[in-house]
């Protein structure tokens, strides 16, 4: 069964392969992960340096929502951003500017 432990982990493993210089200041942005092997995590750029954890973040920029299947197609390059978001399959809340500084994040992922 795939649980959010293991679907964390390869996520954690992925996104700390990103540049996080591209971040102009600092980011903070919670991710709920629908479906199976869903949960919550945060992505944190602080001082130029990536953290990626599995909590919740209160003092978050946004929250984007989005299913598991969708958020690996993400950090595969296989799914653009924006698409998701104009077909309902990314949900955003909070900001949109932030929003896509962690797109540009996942665009220096490590393939």
């Amino acid at each position: 069964m795939l649980t959010f432990k293991f679907v964390f982990n390869e996520i954690q493993r992925v996104m700390l392969t990103a540049n996080p210089s591209v971040v102009k200041d600092f980011l903070a942005i919670q991710i709920n992960l629908t479906g199976l092997g869903g949960g919550t995590f945060y992505v944190e750029v602080k001082n130029g340096v990536l953290s990626v954890e599995p909590y919740e973040y209160y003092d978050r920029q946004a929250i984007l929502t989005i299913s598991v299947s969708d958020f690996k197609k993400l950090a595969d390059g296989k799914l653009d951003a924006g698409e998701a978001f104009g077909d309902g399959r990314l949900k955003i809340d909070g900001s949109i500017e932030k929003s896509l500084e962690l797109s540009e994040l996942m665009k220096t992922v490590k393939r």
